[in-house]
């Protein structure tokens, strides 16, 4: 059975992959951190799946606050015009529904904690 939220972390990383190449070329650090936030929702996703209680939500929390870091790197890169907003469109909106998806994961259909 498919972790839906982890797959579409995959997905989010195909398509910051272009992203990315921009991004070395203007500033290297930016796209590294980009680039360790963006495996780091992947990566806690994968391993909370796998987890119970407390530490389950711990690591999806940690999953949503490497997502927040995602969207201001690119935030960050379209202030200092090394992206278009336009550019990041599709990975913004991926974002968007990875958080969505976290916050459920995190507080429960009824968001509650």
């Amino acid at each position: 059975m498919k972790f839906e939220a982890f797959e579409l972390s995959l997905e989010l990383i195909a398509a910051l992959r272009p992203l990315t190449v921009t991004m070395r070329r203007h500033d290297k650090d930016l796209a590294r951190q980009l680039c360790r936030a963006a495996s780091s929702i992947a990566l806690n996703l994968s391993e909370g799946s796998r987890r119970a209680g407390g530490d389950r939500l711990h690591s999806f929390r940690v999953a949503a606050g490497s997502a927040e870091e995602v969207v201001a790197a690119l935030r960050v890169a379209i202030a200092w015009q090394i992206l278009q907003a336009a550019d990041a469109g599709q990975a913004l909106a991926l974002l968007d529904r990875q958080q969505a998806m976290l916050y459920r994961l995190i507080h429960g259909r009824r968001g509650k904690p």
